[in-house]
């Protein structure tokens, strides 16, 4: 009974080798055919298409935080749009919506919507005077001439930036509003 219970062990485990073997060559042929094809030949009966579509693969994207379509705003409305982290973006004004607005003598009034916890948006608008918060806390900073100012707004409130808070009344470049809750 023991030898047959060998056999039989050694007939199954010399048939799993014959398997295992049978796949292994099939495997190295479809190898050498890939190899063969990829190597500038064609193999005969081997789809090189795989090959194709990854020499076309799409290159990484990298985010530059560049504002969209900033020269169409622009145009159209005379404000430089330039960086952001998405979280203030540009919006047609409406009152009662919370938007956070900054006033202009030349743009007149710009508002952007906040979102998130936290956001910046470098710019140029000229002539500033002026900023209302919504629920964010804002720091605008402006520039006239060589000369940087960084001006803290509290949520929920109108506060005089720029030529309207000057004692000389010069006109302020607001270049950047950073918001947080």
């Amino acid at each position: 009974m023991k030898s047959r219970a060998r056999i039989g062990a050694a007939w199954l485990t010399g048939r799993f080798l014959a398997r295992t073997a049978a796949a292994a060559a099939v495997a190295g042929a479809l190898a050498a055919a890939v190899v063969a094809a990829g190597a500038g030949g064609q193999a005969e009966g081997v789809d090189t298409s795989v090959r194709a579509v990854a020499d076309e693969a799409p290159g990484y994207a990298v985010e530059d935080f560049a504002y969209p379509q900033a020269d169409k705003v622009l145009e159209e409305q005379g404000i430089v749009l330039k960086r952001g982290d998405g979280h203030i973006v540009l919006a047609a004004c409406e009152p009662g919506t919370g938007q956070l607005e900054v006033y202009s003598r030349e743009a007149l009034s710009v508002c952007f919507e906040v979102t998130g916890d936290s956001g910046w948006l470098t710019m140029e608008i000229p002539s500033v005077y002026g900023v209302k918060t919504n629920e964010y806390a804002t720091e605008v900073d402006l520039t006239v001439g060589e000369e940087e100012t960084s001006v803290d707004v509290p949520a929920n409130s109108w506060k005089a930036v720029g030529e309207s808070a000057d004692e000389q009344g010069r006109p302020h470049m607001l270049v950047e509003i950073r918001t947080s809750k």
